[in-house]
This record gives structure tokens, sequence and C-alpha cells, in this order.
């Protein structure tokens, strides 16, 4: 292989099917399919209808990333893919298609780590991530702290969400303020116009010395505060309700990732996932870091949500760092533990 092999990268683990092309830190492809009309009457993500959609959507996607990166499949060097965590069987048709393609051009197969590849994609948009450095992670399954001293071989779990995930609680709220699925996005919006201070929400674990995350309290408290203003005939102010909740989301994560940093002696925090969109988590990151004298690195949306570029950006660094390929009987994981980037 060249010093900068090029990666063909696969993701699966939801309700999206991407592919990304990167050769080192460049990207050159990234094209993504989601299927995430045909859950919004569901209020969530159906497991079978997901699978499907990747089922239907694989082909054509690797073919317009290839089109629009302007190489051939033979110009490939290696396939990474998600193994895991993620849904089992929407890994499962991100897995079979990735074997069918190293197969048929002979190329190796790498069995990476979903989380990870939240991490790994900045480097697309910041370059090399200084080391060590630390990753929140804010989607619609996962909420965690990582101290990452190297991206393909030495990643530390240092706190999870002991429930609901944050993008979970943003999709369970919205439903409770009878707004449309992805409820992130419409929190979002409406909250602008909003004041955080006219309620005052809870914030699950804090202060209480671990780097942990719970949001289901906070999501009764505003199921409870519907309720009431339900019973008593009293006006919902939607934009404040919003604005209290996502302040209250925003706090707990910005406050634990930056003591993360302090505690650690790190000087760089990186923040992805598909929450990471999040405008007003995006302004008091920026805000603390910088009273913290902390690098924030956040990339830009499209590469925050699931996408091939970052499976294929941490391919690159575990062939960089000479991780043997995982074999063509590689399983998936539904629950791959972040400290495993390859997938054995």
């Amino acid at each position: 292989m060249s010093e900068h092999p090029l990666i063909l990268g696969i993701e699966t683990s939801c309700d999206e099917t991407g592919v990304g092309l990167v050769r080192g830190c460049e990207l050159l492809g990234d094209e993504v399919a989601s299927s995430v009309d045909q859950h919004a009457r569901f209020g969530g993500v159906v497991p079978e209808v997901a699978s499907r959609a990747h089922l239907e959507a694989m082909i054509p996607t690797v073919r317009r990333t290839l089109d629009s990166a302007g190489v051939e499949k033979d110009d490939i060097d290696a396939v990474a893919v998600t193994a895991g965590p993620g849904l089992a069987g929407a890994l499962l048709v991100g897995v079979s298609a990735a074997k069918a393609y190293a197969m048929a051009l002979g190329k190796p197969l790498y069995g990476v780590n979903h989380l990870v590849g939240h991490v790994a994609v900045d480097q697309l948009e910041h370059g090399p991530l200084p080391k060590p450095a630390i990753a929140l992670l804010v989607s619609g399954g996962h909420t965690s702290l990582l101290l990452v001293n190297d991206l393909a071989t030495d990643v530390v779990s240092l706190g999870d969400t002991v429930d609901d995930a944050a993008g979970e609680a943003y999709d369970k709220v919205a439903r409770l303020l009878e707004l449309p699925y992805p409820g992130g996005p419409h929190i979002d919006r409406a909250a602008r116009s909003g004041s955080a201070s006219a309620l005052r929400f809870p914030r699950g674990k804090w202060g209480d010395g671990t780097y942990d995350f719970s949001f289901s309290g906070l999501k009764t408290a505003v199921a409870r505060h519907v309720e009431e203003a339900d019973r008593s005939g009293s006006p919902l102010v939607l934009a404040d309700i919003a604005a209290a909740f996502q302040d209250s989301v925003v706090d707990v994560l910005t406050r634990k990732a930056v003591d993360a940093c302090v505690e650690n002696g790190v000087r760089t925090l990186v923040i992805s996932g598909g929450v990471a969109a999040n405008s007003a988590l995006r302004a008091l990151a920026e805000q603390r870091c910088a009273e913290a004298g902390i690098e924030l690195r956040v990339p830009r949306p499209r590469l925050c949500t699931d996408n091939g570029a970052m499976i294929a950006a941490l391919g690159s660094e575990v062939v960089a760092a000479g991780l043997p390929p995982s074999p063509l009987d590689l399983g998936t994981d539904t629950s791959l533990p972040v400290s495993m980037p390859l997938a054995v």
C-alpha cells in the first residue's frame, strides 16, 4: 500500500446508509442515504425498516460516492465498515456488503467502532488530533466521554449515560410537545425564541463526581410540567419549555466535558455525534472552553451525523497503525466497547 491508502468506509449502524472515501486526512467522497422519513410516523427508528432501507440503498450509494470522488473501485486499497455498536440487522447489512466488496476487489477488510469513528472524522476537517484528547459524543443512542490517547489503539471510556442518551431525550420531549421527529432540530429552533430562565428543570447527575450522564429524570420533569398545565388549564409556552429543557442538557454536557479536560490535564475537546449540531451546545462549549483555555474542535454538522466518511477516517488510522485486517468471518457486535476501535 502507498503511504496514504484509499479507504472505502461503510456505515449502517442505524437509519443512515453512509459511504465515504478517505485518503489520509483528506475527504474525497461522502454520500448518505437516510431513511429517517420512513421512521417519522413511528416517532423513532424501526429496526426492520432501517435494515431494508440499507439493503436497497447500499449499491447506489457506493456508486454515487465513487463517482463524486472520481475514482474506480479498483483504486480502493482497503474497506472499513461499522461492526458495532448499533442495530443488529442494520449492522449486518453493512458488514455483509463490506465483505462482498473486500472479497470482490481482493482488498483487506477492517471492522471498526462506530463511536470512535465519530471522533476520527474530526481529522478530516481540523487535521491530526492532538494526543491525548477528550471526546464528547452526543447522539440519539449514545452520550459518552472518552479519553483518546490513540484513535486506533487506545480509547478509554470515562463516562456514559446511565439511561436515556441526550438525543433520545430530545426525541421524547419533542413528542411530549407535539413536535416532529427527529426532535433535536425542532427543539433547538423553538428554544431560540424562548427564555431558559422561565423554568428550572433538573440537572441529572450534576456534581456527582463522575463523568456519567442521566437525562431520564429531566424528561420526566418536562412530562410532569406538561401534565400539570393540562390539568390546570394553564397555557403552555412551548418556546420556554424547549429553552429550559435544552439549557439543562447543554449545561450538564459542557460542564462535565470541560471538567474531564481539566482533571485529566487535556487541552483539546472534540464534540461529535448528531446532537453536536445543536446551536446552544456549540455556543456554551465555545464559551466554557475559552474560559478554561481548552481548544474546542467540532466537525461541521454534516460530519457530526452518521456517515461513511467517519468510518473511512478511522479505517485510515487503523491501517496506518499497522493493525491486522479483520477476518472475513467478522461478526457484528451491537454493544462493541469503545475500548475496541478495531473489532476482532
